[in-house]
């Protein structure tokens, strides 16, 4: 038999969760087709001696539904073993949009997702109306990964009712029209529907998202669209599941609940695994109970917010730092040098009553300074800003100022999450059967977030630093468990067979990079780049994207419409 790649001598380690094996991996056509010993010569051969051979890792909640139009590559996804993702996610989605109203897609992406409305405008061929056309679109560009993708809420109000989506409830017209654009992407091969009805999402305007205005009743027709029609799954957040007043946390969860079970649509949301989350995972279980199906989706280190005088610090809530934060970078590096020019900035800074502001998301907001860590390292420790500021025997304001200067403004900070996951609880959501490790949100916040690695995080901190996990029980986590959840039948396991997304890595040095601050989306806008160690090849339908950290500048990824049609 030919192949046309041969992956040579590595540990295989299938994503069943089954102990791994030393096997050669002979690839053909884009798929699978002997795991074993083999014999004969591959076109392209992979010397993978001391690497483990995995499936590619799935990612079920990003946000590239733009991204994909002018970044052929998936990055930063890419950079980290991701070869298949999940887009339109929280009820943000590009389509089903009118040509004459395309301002109210961006209104709700511009600001809820931190996308820029530059890179939006300039970066999208708007060849598309409507979603089933969306899909079209995407599956005509060129990919380095695959993507599935949902169709969002708040895209599918505003077609439906233009400016009315961001004011008031549907009328029967207007779900009617709604009812029949969703049941068309699901046909086409939308992989679900997605909503969002939290307060952070908010439009560029400070307006609810258009999805927030919708009736439960709305919510509940539209999953019985998917109901009718026996295929999709729902992606929904809802502030009332994390409310302090438990009466308002009951009836929430209890009517999605009822919904799972009625419906017999899957339901997926993202869990942050606060100290008080315990109830969602519980919430899991009661849903199983009764008939439903729900899966929390998990982070594995708590989303944080990355600081830089290139971006955003918390001194921008000072009034007296806004004319300095309004001057060019190489500007406001050169006064913070200065000893004498500098002083009033960190005289402020040091004096600021943080307490009179509040922060919303991602932006910027009061300092912990014994929280806020710099980013030296790609996994954990790194030391506090106060840590700095008593090796350097100066207020930590005073030096993260002074990292700030001597970088040029490159030195990144992680500000923790509004929401700081509590390790008992995290470790708990990780190993419960109704949870998939996932959440990277990749492709929105892109100044502020840089969660794509989330994987690397996984297999080096948790599985090799802290031996939470053996190898084949993270590989699964990342590997054939979103597989499972999003349906997609022929990934998420190393079989003959299967399609050959893979990849090869060093499992004594796969981890994360510090991010970098790169400008490179259209129109020079700039994002958060974090690229990975330990990868010696991934591969996307059987075609090497990435070999030894570098791109090979082939797309072989395709669109994954959903197998149940």
């Amino acid at each position: 038999m030919s192949f046309d790649i041969v992956i040579r001598g590595g540990t295989v380690i299938d994503g069943s969760g089954l102990g791994s094996f030393r096997a050669d991996v002979g690839v053909a056509d884009g798929h699978i087709v002997s795991v074993g010993k083999i014999a004969e010569r591959g076109a392209e051969e992979i010397d993978a001696e001391g690497h483990a051979v995995t499936p590619g890792f799935i990612d079920g909640h990003t946000h590239m539904d733009a991204q994909v139009f002018w970044d052929a590559s998936g990055s930063s996804s890419c950079w980290h073993g991701v070869t298949s993702a999940v887009m339109g996610n929280c009820g943000f989605t590009l389509a089903p949009v009118r040509s004459d109203e395309r301002a109210l897609v961006v209104r709700n992406l511009e600001r809820a997702e931190d996308i820029d409305p530059v890179a939006l405008a300039e970066g999208i061929d708007w060849s598309f109306e409507t979603f089933p056309q969306y899909l079209d679109a995407v599956d005509r560009l060129a990919k380095g990964i695959n993507f599935a993708a949902n169709i969002g809420h708040s895209a599918l109000r505003t077609w439906a009712m233009g400016e009315r989506a961001f004011e008031q409830e549907a009328t029967p017209d207007d779900l009617a029209l709604m009812a029949g654009q969703l049941s068309d992407a699901l046909s086409a091969g939308a992989i679900g529907f997605s909503t969002s009805r939290v307060e952070h999402h908010q439009t560029s305007d400070d307006r609810p998202v258009a999805s927030r205005l919708a009736s439960w009743e709305e919510v509940v027709a539209l999953v019985g669209v998917m109901s009718a029609l026996g295929q999709g799954i729902f992606e929904g957040v809802d502030g009332g599941m994390l409310a302090s007043d438990p009466a308002v946390r009951s009836r929430t969860l209890d009517r999605f609940k009822v919904l799972a079970a009625q419906t017999g649509v899957p339901l997926t949301f993202g869990l942050v695994a606060t100290s008080e989350a315990g109830h969602l995972l519980d919430f899991l279980d009661d849903v199983a109970a009764a008939g439903g199906r729900a899966i929390a989706q998990t982070h594995c280190r708590g989303i944080s917010v990355l600081l830089s005088l290139k971006t955003r610090l918390p001194f921008d809530l000072i009034d007296s730092w806004q004319e300095l934060r309004a001057r060019p970078v190489p500007e406001q590096v050169r006064v913070l040098r200065h000893p004498e020019l500098r002083r009033p900035y960190v005289d402020a800074a040091v004096s600021a009553d943080y307490g009179q502001w509040k922060g919303l998301g991602a932006q910027a907001r009061p300092p912990d300074f014994e929280g806020i860590r710099i980013y030296r390292h790609g996994l954990p420790p790194n030391p506090t800003v106060a840590d700095e500021g008593r090796r350097r025997g100066v207020h930590p304001a005073e030096a993260m100022i002074d990292l700030c200067a001597s970088s040029d403004g490159d030195q990144l900070f992680i500000q923790p999450s509004l929401y700081p996951q509590d390790e008992g609880m995290l470790l708990r959501a990780l190993r419960h059967p109704r949870a998939v490790m996932t959440f990277s949100d990749s492709g929105a916040h892109l100044s502020q977030i840089a969660d794509s690695s989330i994987h690397t995080h996984l297999l080096g901190h948790w599985v090799r630093d802290r031996q939470e996990f053996t190898l084949e029980e993270a590989v699964r986590m990342i590997t054939l468990a979103p597989a499972l959840a999003w349906g997609f039948a022929d990934r998420g396991l190393l079989r003959p067979g299967m399609v050959a997304d893979l990849n090869v890595f060093d499992p004594a040095t796969i981890g994360p990079a510090v991010p970098t601050l790169v400008d490179d989306l259209p129109g020079g806008g700039r994002r958060l780049e974090q690229r990975s160690h330990g990868f010696l090849a991934t591969l996307v339908n059987g075609q090497v994207t990435v070999r030894d950290g570098a791109l090979t500048g082939v797309s072989p990824g395709c669109l994954l419409r959903s197998s149940r049609n």
